[in-house]
């Protein structure tokens, strides 16, 4: 019944845009931080953004800090992940996770994931 759905993946040119949202179903956002990880092939899951769900305040890993923007709407219980600026090195799955109140990197702390949604950034 708990339920994540990532969706707004797709394939981009460098320096394209894209945004990815998170649904919620069966819970509310409202008392979860929100986590968006992504995994390319070969590699481990690596946190990208993450957002409290008390403060709002965001958290955003360096490789994409100043090019991802994440943000919340509790009404519509979803959580959205900007990308602008994409780089052949974003290609991957995009997961979302919904955790802890004030978020984190770690993937263990996370208690509910999506199916992923697939990025693909190439020319």
């Amino acid at each position: 019944q708990v339920q994540l759905v990532e969706s707004g993946g797709g394939l981009v040119q460098p320096g394209g845009s894209l945004r990815l949202s998170c649904a919620a179903s069966g819970f509310t956002l409202d008392y979860y931080a929100i986590g968006w990880f992504r995994q390319a092939p070969g590699k481990e899951r690596e946190g990208v953004s993450c957002i409290a769900s008390s403060t709002g305040r965001t958290y955003y890993a360096d490789s994409v800090k100043g090019r991802f923007t994440i943000s919340r709407d509790n009404a519509k219980d979803t959580v959205y992940l900007q990308m602008n600026s994409l780089k052949p090195e974003d290609t991957a799955v995009y997961y979302c996770a919904a955790g802890p109140k004030f978020g984190s990197f770690y993937p263990d702390e996370y208690d509910y994931w999506g199916p992923g949604t697939q990025v693909t950034v190439s020319s």
